[in-house]
């Protein structure tokens, strides 16, 4: 299928590369079908949750553990009953993140992950206790940035 994205301009997205949230993601409920896009050159960087039913819409998200290596949330196994078997595998969590005019201000939001099966191409965005909704990473990617240009 073709779509017109504001951020990527016209894209052609595979049948097999969508994801579907069967409940919508946190603050867009009606909005049920996605696809990733990564940056192929940054494959620890931000990636794009791009909304197929509406193509305004574009989330950036990245891998947790990229950010913080003991990033493990406590799921309850109902929560994800309808993504279908999960397994280690065919698990891919992905935080979004939030960019404010202050880049320094960057962070990710570790309460609600999004969960991933990748073999049924079902997704939740889950709501975790205990975890921050505003995580800064600034210094993190700034560091890594550092290193990659030594």
């Amino acid at each position: 299928m073709k779509l017109k994205t504001r951020v990527f301009g016209e894209i052609d997205i595979d049948d097999e590369k969508i994801i579907t949230f069967e409940n919508g993601i946190i603050g867009f409920p009606d909005l049920k079908r996605f696809t990733l896009i990564f940056n192929e050159e940054k494959k620890g960087g931000i990636s794009w949750m791009q909304s197929l039913d509406e193509p305004v819409v574009a989330l950036p998200v990245m891998n947790p553990l990229a950010i913080k290596e003991d990033y493990n949330p406590m799921v309850e196994d109902e929560l994800l009953k309808p993504l279908g078997e999960m397994t280690p595998e065919n698990t891919f969590v992905l935080v979004t993140v939030t960019v404010p005019e202050d880049i320094k201000k960057i962070t990710v939001n570790l309460k609600a992950p999004i969960v991933i099966n990748v073999a049924e191409r079902k997704a939740a965005q889950i709501i975790v206790e205990g975890a921050e909704v505003k995580y800064p990473i600034y210094e993190m990617i700034k560091s890594g940035m550092e290193k990659a240009g030594e």
